[in-house]
């Protein structure tokens, strides 16, 4: 989740700057659910493992210690909906004050590769080039 995340934090930064272009990254509960849900940590160190993206040599212990990985409470599968359904509530009010201001821009997806392209399209319509010296 990005920020502002509530109504509260959305009205204390119009208070802060005026906001121009705000984007919303849609993908579906269900893969928002299994990736925080794959989330391993090494208590000892604190180093963090991802069974899809980053997993152990090992499954289930730390690369370097061979020690057991554990699941936080809050990244198990249960303790992760709700979390999701808690954000998604707060966050609506906040997606629907930007819509109404026309600066929400959405996009859709489950990769980040397919997503990023669009994403940096319209950024880049939006922001122009940072020019070097010798390009002045």
């Amino acid at each position: 989740p990005g920020f502002p995340r509530t109504l509260g934090q959305a009205k204390a930064l119009d208070g802060i700057c005026e906001l121009d272009l705000v984007i919303s990254l849609n993908i579906p509960f269900e893969t928002l659910k299994d990736r925080l849900s794959a989330r391993w940590v090494h208590p000892a160190s604190g180093r963090v493992y991802n069974m899809d993206f980053n997993p152990p040599h090992t499954q289930g212990v730390d690369d370097l210690t061979g020690e057991p990985l554990v699941q936080r409470e809050e990244d198990r599968p249960e303790a992760v909906a709700a979390r999701l359904r808690k954000y998604k509530d707060a966050a609506k009010p906040v997606i629907e004050l930007y819509k109404s201001r026309g600066i929400l821009h959405s996009f859709s997806g489950t990769e980040t590769n397919k997503i990023w392209p669009y994403v940096y399209t319209l950024l880049s319509s939006r922001i122009p080039p940072i020019l070097s010296e010798e390009e002045h």
